[in-house]
């Protein structure tokens, strides 16, 4: 009797406990943090080889690892552009890489992440890092819900500074050379220019030290902050501190820096008593670039790179973090996208989606690690053009014929000059990705009736979003904003 009454008592406990601290919790912070052309294969938790990355490593430990984690497109614009609006960027217009002549950006019409936060509530908003949704005033960070910004308004390799005259491409110095100057933006003006590596070599420090601050200003929250790295995309660079650091060279010097920045984010969330309801993301753009070799990362035995839709060039780390829901420790090997951070901050916020479109689901669920959860069972691959390359279903992905970039066969780069890619043309293929990841051997005849099933999916979603490989117009799909040119 006396063992029952005494298990009652802590169990009404543990309950009011429980309760008060929900009531308490509030509304949590959330911190997003993404490199630029980090592969598959590059952190410790990963596999990663002679590169040290333990703070994220500890973050996989104390959080969730994804093992089947998909960003919306391969290359910068258009993967940002996934993760600030929660759709397929081909749906909103944009695609490939924004340089500095483009006169479009992300529409202001869209609802980004800083926007829908502030629906929630009195949220502060911060971006320190890579923008890369439009240079133009209207696209900036500032205009898109964001109260504070910080860093490049495209990628660092798009400047006037050129690779050694012997090394490089005719076509390499024409192209920049038509660049301006690289500018520093500190919200809508230029706070200073990149002129050299040693300035380059600055950007990490910086974005890390904006974003601790911000965090410490900021404790009694709520708060939105988004650090899209520069780095490890071209050129590399990485201050005195992890200069010679790393076993893998500059590159891994570069990523033991990425990581030493997650680090210092992390201490200033705990210094600040605000790591258990602080939501923490830590991510990659696309996958890594391979023709850049020995300044290249690793796509981790996935096939191709950065620039295809092939796995090496899609799927990434993805590592959450929030000791209020998620256990530690966890690995998920479900399908889930960058996509996916919109429709999953509005279910935990209780706040409405947009009313247009989006291609994201809440996957709060596997956050949470319920039993059975499934809440993406499908996924449609792009490369620059709007044209559906591939369509995943579960493990199954179907591999519709097109042109692509390849780096098999190619001579790599060094020393930060890229290597010649070369084109090849893939017919249909299926895939078993449980089995085949690195999607080395075509299944398709001992499957058809999987082959049938995905390609009707692909109708459903061409019908949608249209495919201009085929002449299809599309039911849904939305302008980019645009400047008139000069």
């Amino acid at each position: 009797m006396y063992n029952k009454f005494l298990c009652t008592i802590v169990f009404i406990g543990l309950f009011l406990h429980s309760y008060v601290w929900g009531q308490e919790i509030g509304l949590p912070n959330i911190v997003l943090i993404y490199a630029d052309d980090l592969g598959y294969g590059d952190l410790g938790s990963y596999g990663a080889l002679d590169i040290e990355t333990p703070n994220l490593d500890k973050l996989a430990n104390e959080g969730m690892r994804f093992t089947n984690f998909e960003v919306a497109q391969a290359v910068c614009s258009a993967s940002r552009a996934g993760i600030m609006t929660g759709t397929y960027p081909n749906r909103i217009g944009l695609s490939g890489a924004l340089n500095p002549h483009a006169i479009i950006g992300l529409n202001p019409s869209e609802e980004t992440l800083a926007e829908l936060v502030k629906k929630a509530g009195n949220y502060k908003t911060a971006l320190f890092g890579k923008w890369h949704l439009g240079h133009h005033r209207p696209f900036l960070p500032l205009q898109q819900g964001f109260d504070e910004f910080v860093g490049l308004p495209y990628s660092n390799d798009m400047w006037k500074w050129t690779y050694d005259m012997h090394l490089a491409t005719p076509e390499t110095h024409a192209r920049k050379a038509s660049y301006p100057e690289l500018p520093l933006l500190q919200g809508n003006t230029t706070r200073a220019y990149i002129k050299n590596l040693e300035d380059q070599a600055k950007l990490t420090t910086l974005y890390t030290e904006e974003a601790t601050r911000f965090i410490k200003e900021n404790q009694s929250g709520p708060f939105l902050l988004v650090v899209p790295h520069s780095m490890p995309h071209v050129p590399l660079a990485v201050s005195e501190k992890f200069k010679g650091k790393s076993n893998q060279g500059l590159y891994g010097d570069v990523i033991m820096e990425i990581d030493w920045s997650v680090g210092e984010i992390i201490k200033a969330l705990d210094d600040n008593e605000l790591s258990e309801n602080t939501i923490v993301i830590f991510t990659s753009d696309n996958g890594p670039w391979l023709n850049f070799g020995d300044h290249a990362g690793s796509a981790g035995g996935l096939r191709e790179g950065k620039g295809t839709s092939f796995e090496g060039g899609q799927r990434v780390p993805c590592i959450v973090k929030w000791p209020a829901k998620i256990p530690s420790g966890t690995i998920n090997n479900n399908l889930a996208s960058t996509i996916d951070f919109f429709p999953t901050f509005a279910e935990i916020l209780q706040v409405p989606l947009p009313e247009r479109k989006i291609d994201g689901v809440s996957i709060l669920e596997l956050w949470e690690n319920k039993p059975g959860a499934r809440p993406r069972e499908t996924f449609n691959y792009y490369y620059q053009k709007n044209a559906l390359e591939a369509i995943r279903k579960d493990n199954w992905k179907l591999v519709f014929p097109h042109v692509h970039r390849t780096y098999k066969g190619s001579t790599l780069g060094k020393e930060g000059v890229n290597g010649p890619t070369k084109q090849a043309k893939t017919d249909l293929a299926l895939y078993d990705l449980r089995r085949d990841p690195g999607e080395r051997y075509d299944v398709q005849e001992e499957n058809p009736e999987i082959v049938a099933e995905l390609s009707a999916l692909a109708k459903e979603v061409r019908k949608d979003l249209g495919d201009d490989l085929l002449g299809i117009t599309g039911e849904n799909r939305r302008e980019p904003g645009r400047i008139k040119s000069n």
